[in-house]
This record gives C-alpha cells, sequence and structure tokens, in this order.
C-alpha cells in the first residue's frame, strides 16, 4: 500500500506516480474498449495496435495538462496534503470536457474514428460512454495511488474524520 504524502513532501514524486499509473490504466483501458470502435471489425491487427498506442499517448497528454490545469487553477503549493477536492474535481472536469469535445470532433466532424453498434452512448451529447467514463475512473485511481487516499480528501483531516 502507498504511504499517505503529507504537505510539504515531494510533490514531484506524487506527479510522477499519477502519470505513471495513469498510462498504465489508459492503455488497458483503450485495449479493452477497442471492441466498442468500428476499428475493431475492420481495422488489421497493425491498425489497431497503432490505435491503441496513438491514443495512449494523447490520454497521457490530456491526463497531464487535466492536472496542470488544476494547478493552475486551484492548486496550492500544500498539495497534495491540502486543497485535494478542488484539485481532483477540475483535474476530472478538464478530461471530461476535453473528451466531450475530441469525441464530438472526431466521430461526428472529422470521422477520424466511428463507434460499433456496442458502443453506449450518452443521451443529449452522443458522447461514448466508456470513453467519458474512463475520465472519472482513471483519474480516481491514479491520483488515490499517487497519493496514497482518496483523492478528494485532505491529509491530515482524515485522522480525525
Amino acid at each position: 500500500m502507498t504511504a499517505v504524502i503529507e504537505p510539504g513532501t515531494d510533490w514531484t514524486r506524487t506527479l510522477r506516480r499519477y502519470l505513471a499509473v495513469s498510462a498504465v490504466l489508459h492503455l488497458i483501458w483503450e485495449v479493452v474498449q477497442l471492441p466498442l470502435y468500428t476499428i475493431w471489425s475492420t481495422g488489421t491487427l497493425k491498425q489497431q495496435a497503432f490505435a491503441v498506442f496513438h491514443c495512449t499517448i494523447g490520454d497521457v497528454m490530456i491526463a497531464a495538462l487535466a492536472l496542470l490545469l488544476a494547478f493552475a487553477l486551484v492548486g496550492r503549493p500544500t498539495w497534495p496534503g491540502s486543497g485535494a477536492l478542488r484539485v481532483y474535481a477540475v483535474c476530472l472536469a478538464g478530461g471530461a470536457s476535453y473528451t466531450i469535445y475530441s469525441e464530438w470532433l472526431n466521430v461526428s466532424v472529422r470521422g477520424s474514428w466511428a463507434y460499433s453498434k456496442l458502443m453506449p452512448t450518452v443521451p443529449l451529447i452522443g458522447t461514448g460512454l466508456t470513453p467519458l467514463l474512463q475520465w472519472f475512473v482513471i483519474p480516481t485511481v491514479a491520483l488515490w495511488f499517487a497519493i496514497g487516499r482518496a483523492p478528494w480528501r485532505d491529509g491530515k483531516s482524515d485522522a480525525t474524520t
């Protein structure tokens, strides 16, 4: 189990953990959700592998930028010891917002990829459910692992609540 990181500790170590865990989880997620896209039935193995690799790299970039946005807007120098909820919420909102935009752009406008009949979509916005869920599940798990506690809870207050 990961030790809880207290205020004043090396936040760069936390960031590295977040990105490493995020990369592994995004890779797994991309492989598992591949049958929900048409490339699963129309693409070659080489095209599928490239899509998984390309999307995973993009996911890690989005994860890093969403966390950077959260730090810029609401971060505190004592993160992850304090201010965790705000950073977590903005990080999730950033990742989810970009996903809604990117899925719309690449599915509806550019036609860069397409959903298979197996992909559930979110009513009204038409975004695939699994790409959207990806930006709630993976940042939550990656941040939890990186800071050693629920990412919406501050460090020292956990012992008293």
